[in-house]
């Protein structure tokens, strides 16, 4: 398995994509089909606790990095998906250095952080635990979403907390905050995205994004501007736009 936190370092480009259907089939397709990373969106989607498990493991047996998106900068949902194994997080909505702060703490055991101590199946049901925790500190990563005008206002003071290992941009949410969700093209998010690549460049953070589509050409472009970390859709846009590419080719 590819370990995400040195791709990250050595700036690699990493590609991957959301899972939002709770099928373990889903994720070894998907696994399969050649994504450096698959994150598990339990923001936007009605996937479980115990589902997510069922994912992780997947992703995991696939030789993949399993990561899952919380519903929220939540230190509970954050300690769950990662005593099921999750091998990055990413956090939504981070708007503050003290909300980046949060997020570390949650991830990380004491004393870098607050992570309650459980034995589930990441520390092997109790039998690995101190591998664990040596995992922990070396190499769990934490992804915190930049999807606010807020975030970008304050992206120096996040930036420099210790122990974020990449940011993430959510283009629809950030667009919302101006007052115009999913128009990509008003100068006001144009101007937010540039101040969000100088100031990560100008503080070495890898810099991540979100292309909605199944557009590689998008997807391309991103990778030349010097975002590292992207995620290419989703397992229903990529199964409803393939339906509708078909069924728009046929002659009947």
């Amino acid at each position: 398995m590819g370990n995400l936190k040195t791709k990250l370092k050595q700036n690699d480009l990493i590609i991957g994509t959301w899972i939002t259907i709770a099928s373990t089939a889903v994720a070894e397709i998907l696994c399969q089909a050649g994504f450096d990373w698959v994150a598990i969106d339990m923001e936007h989607s009605p996937i479980s606790f115990a589902e997510a498990q069922e994912l992780i493991r997947t992703i995991d047996l696939c030789g993949k990095a399993p990561a899952v998106r919380v519903g929220e900068n939540n230190e509970y949902q954050i300690k769950n998906v990662l005593d099921a194994g999750a091998r990055a997080i990413v956090v939504p909505m981070v708007n503050s250095k003290e909300e980046a702060e949060a997020a570390v703490r949650a991830v990380k055991y004491p004393p870098a952080g607050k992570r309650g101590v459980g034995l589930g199946r990441a520390q092997k049901y109790g039998f690995g635990f101190d591998e664990y925790r040596a995992w922990n500190e070396r190499e769990s990563v934490v992804v915190v979403q930049i999807e606010h005008i807020d975030a970008v206002r304050n992206l120096e003071g996040i930036l420099e907390v210790e122990g974020i290992d990449a940011t993430f941009v959510g283009p629809y949410d950030l667009s919302g905050s101006l007052g115009q969700p999913g128009n990509f093209h008003m100068p006001e998010f144009k101007q937010a995205l540039a101040e969000y690549e100088t100031l990560s460049k100008k503080h070495k953070m890898p810099m991540g994004y979100h292309v909605g589509s199944p557009d590689a050409k998008l997807a391309e472009s991103k990778a030349a501007s010097g975002y590292r970390l992207l995620t290419v859709s989703s397992d229903a846009m990529f199964m409803g736009q393939k339906c509708r590419e078909t069924l728009a080719g046929m002659l009947y």
